[in-house]
């Protein structure tokens, strides 16, 4: 055999969960609506998730969804009523700004403050990027 052929080969029998690029997964938004609030029950393993600080999050989501807002425990409590679609999008984008690095795409990164402006550190390919503050 070629090669070539033997390349192919190696990377047919590759498991897939290897080959596949996307290894980032966001969990989905777990909660209700009660009265006129939005309960979130997995708001602080979504940050966790995330690797991020619930507090720098919710901060964002509140702004973006404009509605009042608190945590209590592990549970994210909205003033008024917001769909799931909604604060699941708002999740993505906040992923997208503070978490997934521009340049590699990988979740290693960190969130760092460098001569007053917030940086977004990927670990995993060294880029740096200023981030605006929320």
């Amino acid at each position: 055999m070629e090669y070539k052929e033997l390349l192919e080969k190696a990377r047919k029998e590759l498991p897939e969960a290897i080959t596949s690029k996307e290894r980032f997964e966001l969990p989905k938004v777990l909660g209700h609506i009660q009265g006129n609030r939005t309960i979130v029950s997995n708001f602080v393993q979504i940050a966790k998730t995330l690797g991020r600080d619930p507090e720098h999050l919710l901060k964002y989501v509140l702004k973006e969804t404009a509605t009042p807002g608190k945590l209590i425990g592990q549970r994210l409590i909205l003033g008024s009523k917001v769909s799931a679609t909604l604060i699941n999008q708002k999740i993505r984008q906040y992923a997208n700004t503070y978490v997934l690095c521009p340049d590699c795409g990988k979740p290693d990164t960190q969130l760092i403050k460098e001569k007053g402006i917030s940086m977004l550190k990927c670990t995993a390919c060294g880029a740096k990027h200023p981030v605006r503050l929320i």
